[in-house]
């Protein structure tokens, strides 16, 4: 039986495990089956962490980054990337080579520097390569407002932030504010060198672990099924609050989004 037209479109993740299941790839195959895609986890590093913080963490060898993409590639049509934790300079510096290869595949780059609560996942080298090589491939990049001042630290404001993180190559940026002292969330959409849209949304209770991966793998996932980038950038912050809203406190520390509250939503619970 052809099936070709039912089969769902592929997204290849660059993400590390979380144990927890609340971030890192769970939190991407999840959000990706969620928008009707395939997810092709790559994992870039393992974790020791609970759903209060990184107790520690380990890079996986780039060679074996390499060798668990380039099996995927040389079978499955991959119609977009989602680059979230890296772990080290030398498997940043592999996913750019694999990138470098698909030129017409959109990139959604999560900018993983810390854990919520300060644990540094990605140290200076890795950061520096990061930006040269990676940012420059981004369809769409996604910092929080704590990471985009930290990688624009000469700005002193958000919107200087963006405009020098967009000098550093990437088509889209966008700037989420759950860290700002707002009434509500405010996400600002930057592109073409200049502010192009602002989204409020309100703000929600608690602390959640997870969100930012959520809400790059959904854009990467409305990516694929061929949205343009702006409206793919809207309707994955609707999905992303929908998840937030529905989060569960499983564990001691932050709420784990609940990214298949459609579920229930659709079967009229």
């Amino acid at each position: 039986m052809d099936n070709e037209l039912e089969n769902p479109p592929v997204v290849m993740v660059f993400a590390g495990n979380d144990p927890t299941g609340g971030a890192g790839i769970q939190a991407d195959i999840e959000t990706l089956a969620s928008q009707g895609c395939h997810a092709a986890p790559v994992i870039t590093a393992l974790t020791a962490q609970d759903t209060e913080g990184v107790k520690d963490f380990m890079a996986v060898e780039a060679t074996l980054v390499i060798e668990q993409a380039r099996a995927v590639l040389d079978d499955l049509a991959v119609a977009a990337f989602k680059i979230g934790m890296l772990g080290s300079r030398a498997i940043a510096e592999a996913v750019h080579t694999i990138l470098k290869d698909y030129p017409g595949v959109p990139v959604v780059l999560d900018p993983v520097l810390t854990s919520a609560r300060g644990y540094e996942l990605a140290d200076e080298p890795l950061r520096e390569v990061m930006i040269a090589l990676l940012f420059p491939l981004a369809t769409v990049l996604t910092p929080n407002s704590l990471e985009a001042r930290a990688l624009a630290s000469s700005a002193d404001t958000l919107d200087a932030c963006a405009q020098q993180i967009m000098e550093y190559g990437s088509e889209f940026v966008l700037i989420t504010g759950t860290h700002e002292n707002t009434p509500e969330v405010v996400n600002t959409l930057y592109g073409n060198h200049r502010k192009l849209e602002t989204f409020h949304w309100e703000r929600l209770p608690g602390s959640y672990h997870g969100s930012g991966c959520t809400l790059a793998s959904a854009i990467a996932g409305m990516l694929a099924h061929g949205l343009e980038p702006f409206t793919a950038i809207h309707e994955a912050q609707q999905y992303t609050w929908g998840a937030l809203k529905h989060a569960h406190r499983l564990g001691k520390g932050q709420y784990l989004p609940n990214r298949l509250f459609w579920v229930k939503h659709e079967s009229g619970e």
